[in-house]
């Protein structure tokens, strides 16, 4: 079955998860909204696909940007969260400032965009709201005690968010990633195992964003767990 046409919004764009979702959603005929800190990454021009500059850790301009994007695209239908970034270290390492920016960009500003945007979602006949997760959000970790915060408070936000939401037509989904080979482990000091049992890739989330969006109306996809086969952590030199 031909799935019906979407508008969605996908945060974190221009790499990674985010790019993986806003491609395989572009292939299957949806319109796609591409947000990101940096638009000069979208390279290649598509009819069906819109970029807008924002950067989510600005929380001083976000409300404004939010009006923004809500005003200039009416037709969004849908929002997939996968902007965010990684830190770990140990609870004394990390500075009061760099707690706040990891909450904030990792936390809080999807739940201002959630916020802004969900009044016009209400009024759509069908919504989605996805939120990529982690398996950090399932139990925490040794020096993950700031990200594995961030990442409980989005399944805590996005479980209480499904309820608040449930006589509506917005469905609330989380996707809870294991490792995924991207550019999120760049800056850090560990990555996923090189064999493709010991990562996911960016596709594999991609297509269960992709399940979730596409779902017929009447049934909702609380939240999807996946894993390589072999959890395999290498440290770089």
């Amino acid at each position: 079955m031909q799935p019906v046409k979407r508008t969605v919004l996908v945060t974190g764009a221009s790499s990674g998860i985010g790019r993986a979702c806003a491609v395989t959603l572009l292939n299957q005929g949806h319109d796609i909204i591409g947000l990101s800190r940096n638009c000069q990454q979208f390279v290649h021009a598509h009819p069906r696909f819109s970029s807008v500059e924002c950067d989510l850790s600005d929380l001083t301009t976000l409300t404004d940007n939010i009006k923004r994007i809500s005003k200039q695209y009416p037709d969004i239908d849908s929002i997939i969260f996968s902007a965010g970034r990684g830190q770990f270290g140990s609870l004394e390492e990390f500075s009061f400032t760099q707690i706040q920016e990891l909450m904030n960009l990792n936390f809080i500003s999807q739940s201002f965009l959630a916020k802004g945007l969900l009044p016009a979602l209400k009024r759509k006949p069908l919504a989605d709201l996805i939120f990529i997760g982690s398996e950090a959000a399932l139990a925490g970790s040794r020096k993950g005690s700031i990200y594995c915060a961030s990442k409980f408070a989005i399944r805590g936000f996005s479980q209480a968010l499904r309820d608040e939401c449930a006589k509506s037509s917005v469905r609330v989904s989380l996707i809870n990633p294991g490792m995924v080979k991207t550019d999120f482990f760049k800056s850090l000091s560990f990555a996923p195992g090189d064999h493709q049992s010991q990562h996911l890739h960016a596709e594999d989330v991609a297509e269960a964003a992709s399940y979730i969006i596409n779902a017929r109306p009447g049934i909702i996809i609380d939240e999807i767990n996946l894993n390589p086969a072999n959890h395999v952590i290498k440290f770089k030199k």
